[in-house]
């Protein structure tokens, strides 16, 4: 190959560089914009889910239930379960009934009532104790990610939507690394300490009535009863 030296070289060489790059910049163009709006997404779906997992690992810390494997576990669970019925609803395979999906708020309810009434005043209460546990909390507090997801995947292809699961499996685990972070801070644990035996409970209550509400399940129910 002969390489021309002189003043016009470097243009050259620039024309040539973009000739290379020309085939591969779209798609690297667009893979770089499905992560971003994968991230975007993840992010405003499930930014509340920060706060649940804090109290898991703070939980974990004081009482030892559940352990840090079943969060994380319950966490991917919860989080594949939702994409996987978004991505079913998307192709047409399933029908979610709207707002009923909002009587999931039920769960977070049933566990925040329960804490309440078998509370034990010299630690924490751990109002769960499983990775199935974790994982249906996650999937009471993001019924309404479905809403978001299905028409996110049906407006992509099998390559693009293969993007998004893999930006989702990543931030998953970023989420819990900052849950555990912050689970593990001085000031929560101390705050989870004195006040957890109602406090605790109470945030699982209080997600649950703000899914029920928010789904308008409960006007729903109240339209019904009326």
């Amino acid at each position: 190959m002969i390489l021309a030296i002189g003043p016009g070289a470097p243009s050259e060489w620039a024309t040539a560089e973009r000739r290379l790059l020309s085939p591969y910049a779209p798609g690297v163009i667009d893979l770089l914009g499905n992560a971003a709006a994968a991230a975007v997404v993840f992010a405003a779906t499930d930014i509340d889910d920060i706060v649940i997992l804090t109290l898991f690992f703070v939980a974990a810390r004081t009482t030892g239930r559940p352990r840090t494997w079943q969060i994380v576990a319950g966490q991917y669970l919860g989080i594949g379960a939702l994409a996987l019925a978004s991505a079913v609803v998307a192709a047409g395979l399933l029908v979610v009934p709207d707002p009923w999906t909002g009587l999931l708020g039920l769960l977070p309810i049933a566990l925040g009532v329960r804490a309440l009434v078998r509370r034990d005043d010299d630690e924490a209460p751990s109002v769960v104790a499983s990775t199935l546990g974790v994982a249906g909390v996650t999937i009471a507090n993001g019924a309404d990610n479905v809403a978001v997801y299905v028409p996110v995947f049906r407006a992509l292809g099998p390559g693009d939507s293969a993007v998004f699961l893999l930006v989702f499996v990543v931030l998953v685990g970023l989420w819990c690394a900052a849950a555990a972070w912050l689970g593990g801070h001085r000031r929560v644990v101390r705050l989870v300490e004195r006040a957890g035996h109602w406090l605790v409970p109470t945030i699982f209550v209080a997600i649950g009535v703000v899914i029920l509400v928010g789904s308008g399940v409960l006007g729903r129910l109240l339209d019904l009863l009326g």
